[in-house]
């Protein structure tokens, strides 16, 4: 399946197409547009549309960003899962920066890997094995109690 998203990904359109590779759809393709393309591309391609300044169904929605809304669609209930979600919200939602410990360090690391990854295919490639070690850290955390 396609999905579409704007372009310049940061902390929720890194952590987005992690979460559909990893628990929705392991064969997901990618597409990166202007912001005012989302809606246009996704309609033009048939591909789902994420993050795009809510515009769509799978955006920020009831103080809920992309990643929690892809959660809250799909059902998914891994607490792992949960745990990184609210780690994500704080670090994408600019007033609740401060509302998870580890957010200020995400935000550091999506503006590295921007810096250092301005293509957002090959950005994408590096910072899912971020999310891939957050989600095991957050899996200890869970498992901790």
């Amino acid at each position: 399946m396609k999905w579409v998203t704007r372009s310049h990904v940061h902390v929720d359109r890194v952590a987005s197409p992690w979460l559909i590779k990893r628990f929705i759809d392991s064969e997901a393709e990618f597409l990166f547009v202007p912001a005012s393309q989302v809606k246009v591309v996704a309609e033009q391609s048939g591909a789902i549309p994420f993050d795009a300044m809510g515009q769509v169904e799978l955006d920020h929605h009831e103080g809920r960003c992309s990643f929690e809304s892809i959660i809250h669609k799909y059902e998914l209930k891994d607490k792992a899962l949960l745990r990184l979600a609210q780690i994500v919200h704080a670090a994408d939602v600019a007033q609740d920066m401060d509302k998870d410990p580890i957010a200020r360090g995400l935000e550091a690391i999506a503006v590295g890997f921007s810096l250092r990854y301005p293509d957002d295919e090959e950005n994408l490639k590096y910072q899912f094995e971020v999310y891939d070690a957050l989600y095991a850290w957050c899996r200890l955390q869970v498992a901790k109690g």
